[in-house]
Parts: structure tokens; sequence; C-alpha cells
């Protein structure tokens, strides 16, 4: 079962908006087990649109369009579908008197243009919106089912959770996927180490540069989701020992989180001082604390290229502040003549007991410093507690 998405909307193609509906869709049809191979955005055009829609439904079985759906004249997807089928659009009875109890409920006016929201083609039946005004569509027509969608994000999710998804459950296979998250090495490298793996055709593994590392996606298809996971998980255990150490976590964890995680783990607090990272290293374990008393508070110094204070000296001052087991400083400098600038980071935590102290410097362009100085942090932090993901 082949899916594609088209998103209506010239707001779209201005880069007035951004396109979060293609993402949502997308692991919603993954978790189906319906295959996606194409997307397209589209203007409030009438013939491009047309021609979008022609060549979906000339390669796939299910087109999902968002937006257009609205009651002005831009809004052109009821009308794109009407010409691609040939068949003329009827407002139905039943869809104006809810709409007019919409309005009347809220003093508000009903203008006539509205009932274009209420109109129907012979093959579509309406879809609730129990967010909006504008039903979607639902339309088959020679074995071929399109889907008209709202394009408000919030309209979108429900009528998709509620009303579409339910429809659609069972007519693919199950597809599953299991992201490994490794730091501190390349994409190249990763690419390079997983050659015995990437070649596989199901299950699947490829490999995406991101802020907090490289992540490692293993994605197979199977009956169920069970026989999927089955099918995961002897490729995961291969990945994991190509990478290493490397690998710090999985599918929903973060830098933070499996850093806390680990502090906590053994009873014991952390606290931060921070220069080139500017507060995002305490603001980053702050988040993940969630109220817990692993994390006992941060400092932030100024930085400047004068500043020569170490990052042992942060990580004391941190210590001596909030009294914590472990104590961790960011400190940092430009390197001169770099091209694009850079800065180094410098990183020490102090273990408990004051005695044990690490070190490590890494480098970072500095437009990205101030974060990935944080998970470089983070990343020496996890070394130290001996934690892999």
């Amino acid at each position: 079962m082949r899916a594609e998405i088209i998103c209506v909307g010239s707001e779209l193609l201005l880069g007035d908006i951004v396109d979060t509906n293609t993402q949502y869709l997308a692991r919603r049809l993954s978790g189906l087990g319906i295959d996606l191979f194409f997307s397209t955005s589209v203007g409030d055009n009438l013939n491009r649109l047309v021609d979008c829609l022609q060549r979906a439904l000339s390669r796939s079985d299910i087109v999902l369009t968002t937006g257009g759906l609205g009651p002005t004249d831009d809004d052109l997807t009821r009308e794109g579908i009407a010409s691609l089928l040939g068949e003329t659009l009827v407002v139905d009875e039943s869809l104006a008197e809810h709409l007019r109890r919409f309005f009347a409920l809220r003093g508000f006016e009903m203008t006539e243009n509205n009932l274009k929201q209420a109109s129907l083609v012979p093959s579509a039946r309406s879809i609730p919106n129990s967010r909006g005004t504008a039903p979607g569509w639902w339309v088959e027509k020679d074995g071929k089912v399109i889907v008209a969608m709202p394009g408000p994000p919030g309209e979108l999710h429900n009528m998709w959770e509620t009303q579409v998804e339910p429809r659609l459950a069972g007519v693919g296979a199950a597809i599953l996927s299991r992201t490994l998250k490794a730091f501190n090495i390349s994409e190249s490298r990763v690419d390079d180490l997983l050659k015995p793996v990437t070649p596989a055709c199901n299950p699947t593994v490829a490999v995406y540069a991101k802020q907090d590392g490289i992540h490692i996606r293993i994605t197979a298809k199977a009956e169920n989701l069970g026989a999927a996971a089955v099918a995961i998980a002897p490729v995961e255990v291969q990945v994991r020992r190509l990478l290493g150490d490397s690998v710090w976590g999985a599918d929903e964890d973060t830098q933070e989180s499996v850093a806390l995680a680990a502090v906590a783990a053994r009873g014991l607090s952390v606290a931060a001082c921070e220069t080139i990272t500017r507060g995002q290293l305490s603001a980053m374990l702050a988040s993940a604390s969630a109220g817990g008393a692993s994390f006992l508070g941060g400092l932030v110094m100024p930085y400047g290229e004068g500043d020569t204070r170490s990052a042992a000296e942060l990580a004391s001052l941190a210590r001596e502040r909030f009294a914590s087991d472990i104590a961790v400083g960011v400190a940092g400098q430009p390197l001169p003549g770099a091209d694009p600038p850079m800065d180094q980071v410098n990183v020490a935590v102090l273990m408990p007991g004051g005695a044990s102290a690490s070190e490590a410097v890494f480098r970072s362009r500095r437009q990205l410093v101030r974060t990935l100085g944080a998970y470089y942090a983070l990343h020496e932090l996890r070394r130290l507690l001996g934690h892999s993901g």
C-alpha cells in the first residue's frame, strides 16, 4: 500500500509557515505499515493542484492532502479534486445546517462563502471536524483513495487520529523503527563502521547527523509489530557492537536525561558552572531534572576573549556554591586563525571526594558552540560515570 502527501497553500512556498503536517503524517503512516514514497507542496493554483493530484493518483494508492479546505476563494482543494474526477460540487444540506449551528452557538454571522465548506462531490463522504468549520473528505474511486484534511495542525491531528487512521488500520504491513544515538564520532566514521549492516533491505539501517550526535535508525517491516521487533533485535546488537561506547541512548532519550539518570542511579548530585555555553548546560539539566534532586543548580559566568578561568576552576566554584557530589565546569576560548571561526571548549568534571578530576578539550564552530559545548560536557559526565547507552 503506497501513500502520497500533498500539502496545499502558497504560504508554505513563501516560507510564511513551516510544514509540520508532512512530518506528522509520515510518522503515522509508518506506524500503519503504509509506504510513503512522495510528498509535495503546491500553491493555491487550481491547475497546478490538479496536476499534482493526477500525478499522485497515477503512482499511489492513497493520496493525503492537507490545507485548502477553508471558505475563501484561494482554498481550492475541493475544486481540485472535483476537477480531477470530473464531478460537480453540490452543497450538502446536513453539513450546511451543522455550520449554521456552529456559528449560531458562537454568536457569529455565517457568511455565504462558508457554504463552500459544506459541499461534496458524489464520490466524497465528509469527515467530521470537531476542532473547526471545515470537514474533511474521504473520496474513493477506481480503487484509489483521496483523504482531504484541514491544514491547521490541531484540526489535522484530531481528524487523523479519531477519523482517518482507524479506517486505514490493517491495510498495510507493520513498520517499526529503533533509533540508536551516538556522540563524539563523525557521521562518516559511523557510516564506515556500519558497512557490514547498511546494505540490508529489511531491516534497513540509515545514518543521520543531528545536533546531539549521530542517529542510527533501524527499520523493519513485517506482518506485525512483534515480528518487526524480532527482526530488529539482532541488528541492534550488531550495531552496538560495531559502535561500542559511542552509543549513549536510544529513541526518545536525550543526553541530559541520560546523564542525570546515571547520576541519580548512583545516589549522587551534580552542579555546573559555565562560561562559553552561557547557561545552556544548566538549562538542559534543569529541564531534565523534572523535580528530582540530582541537579542542584548552575552558575553562569561572563564569557569573553580575556577570560582566563579554567574549566577546573569553574567546577570548583560549582561544588563550593552547591555542595554537590559532582561538579561540571565548562570554559573556552577562541581558536586563533580558524576559518570558519571556531572555539575550543574545555570541560572539567570533579567526581566525589574532590581528588578525582577529569579535563577534556573539544572544538566547535562558533555559531554552534553554546549547544555543542553543553553536549560535550554531558558526554564527559556520562563517560566518567561509566554509562553507555
